[in-house]
């Protein structure tokens, strides 16, 4: 083995979901690059939303990966495999909102983000575990949230289909620990990103029933996340990067502006948690 194979083969390579630009997915991958690893960032659809990753470093690829989709999550893997050789760490990332009231909001939407926060995840360890098995070891990182432990007004699909990721984690880490495989939960905070803006959009035009008197609130949730105070996206990134590569990963990190209040809410009792959610929140 030459220099240049032998330095490659200690490079940790890093597969990540939901990398378009806007995203937290796009920070983490650069910040893996920069920490030394060899980087796939996925995204549905073109790659042309990634292209400034790889313009910024050599040791960023893209691919397609719709981790709705059993057929797309087996060929981006596979083609990861294929040309490292192996997948140290996924970071299971991509994600979608679902802002509005339970009772009116289309099931449609709630199970899309049932589908692409809980069900995609789970389609990306299945076919990851595999190849993690035959080398012994490996790392899976799944991005939940803050609100998968408190459940927030106008955005109960959302926070359930994290709540149904956390739960899942749980079990994944102690299930995998046979087999060298670490699992790590990442619970954001209010993180700055194109997340609230996406979320915002789908709603704009929307016209609701009994809900329609609180139009207003419903959109306030759908941006709740984006304050000016929000955390920056690079140093969430940056902070979560360097926890996932310690020789010990934690189990769980929560990071980021309003984790600490949530994290204060969820122990509280209900009739304080209903009261902060129902003045804060338009109720």
């Amino acid at each position: 083995m030459t220099e240049k194979e032998e330095e490659a083969s200690n490079r940790p390579v890093v597969l990540v979901t939901g990398c378009g630009k806007g995203g937290i997915g796009f920070e983490y991958c650069k910040h893996f690059a920069q920490m030394g690893c060899d980087v796939y960032a996925s995204d549905v659809g073109s790659v042309e939303n990634m292209q400034e990753l790889t313009a910024q470093n050599a040791r960023i690829k893209t691919l397609c990966m719709d981790v709705t989709s059993d057929e797309s999550v087996a060929a981006g893997v596979e083609e990861v495999v294929r040309e490292a050789g192996r997948i140290d760490v996924v970071v299971n990332n991509a994600g979608v909102g679902a802002t509005g009231p339970l009772a009116e909001l289309p099931l449609a939407e709630v199970q899309r983000a049932w589908e692409i926060n809980c069900l995609g995840h789970l389609r990306v360890v299945q076919t990851v575990v595999p190849h993690m098995v035959r080398r012994g070891h490996g790392t899976i990182v799944n991005v939940g949230s803050v609100v998968g432990a408190v459940s927030t007004p106008w955005a109960g699909a959302y926070c359930a289909s994290k709540a149904a990721l956390h739960a899942a984690s749980e079990a994944l880490r102690l299930e995998l620990r046979p087999f060298g495989i670490r699992v790590v939960l990442v619970m954001p905070g209010a993180i700055r990103s194109n997340f609230g803006e996406a979320n915002l959009q789908r709603l704009r035009e929307r016209k609701w029933g009994l809900y329609a008197p609180f139009k207003e609130a419903i959109l306030g949730r759908a941006v709740a996340s984006q304050g000016a105070n929000s955390t920056c996206p690079s140093a969430f990134a940056s902070h979560i990067v360097a926890k996932v590569l310690m020789p010990r990963p934690p189990r769980r990190i929560v990071f980021g502006r309003m984790a600490g209040l949530l994290g204060i809410l969820s122990v509280a009792p209900l009739w304080l948690r209903d009261l902060y959610f129902s003045r804060r929140f338009g109720l």
